[in-house]
């Protein structure tokens, strides 16, 4: 039996993450010059407070060298500050500047903006369902916790 691409749910999920996050690009990319992976490390910064790159591609199931790519953008923009950990002088941790800060609500106001518009194409049964799914299918693709 032949698996249909089409119908092939992680194929789907791609396909699904892929057209909304299109959709939502020109707000960071436009206004800000940002790309994916550099809102992506702002939301992360801008929701937890200080983290490591470490931290962030774990949080974020990135790639060590994109997140790094994105620190150096955002610096290089302004919006983060790299200050080495006391604990470990092989560590940088990672904080918003007040002009990021800034950002991070701007585009947090965007975000709710134009996810409650993709919600409203949608029942609020299917919005719930969907979130329970989304959920359930994370938590089905996590690591085990440490022992």
């Amino acid at each position: 039996m032949n698996t249909d691409l089409n119908r092939f749910l992680p194929y789907m999920l791609n396909q699904a993450s892929e057209l909304i996050s299109a959709q939502f690009q020109p707000t960071y990319k436009d206004r800000y010059g940002m790309l994916r992976t550099e809102w992506r490390v702002l939301f992360h910064l801008g929701h937890r407070g200080e983290m490591t790159a470490k931290q962030i591609c774990a949080q974020a199931m990135l790639h060590k060298t994109k997140v790094s790519r994105a620190v150096h953008a955002l610096k290089a923009k302004g919006y983060l500050n790299r200050q080495t950990s006391p604990d470990d002088r092989r560590t940088e941790l990672l904080t918003l500047t007040s002009s990021g800060r800034r950002v991070f609500r701007e585009l947090s106001d965007a975000a709710a903006n134009f996810e409650n518009d993709l919600a409203a194409k949608l029942t609020a049964q299917e919005v719930h369902q969907l979130r329970c799914t989304l959920d359930k299918l994370i938590k089905l693709g996590a690591p085990p916790a440490p022992k």
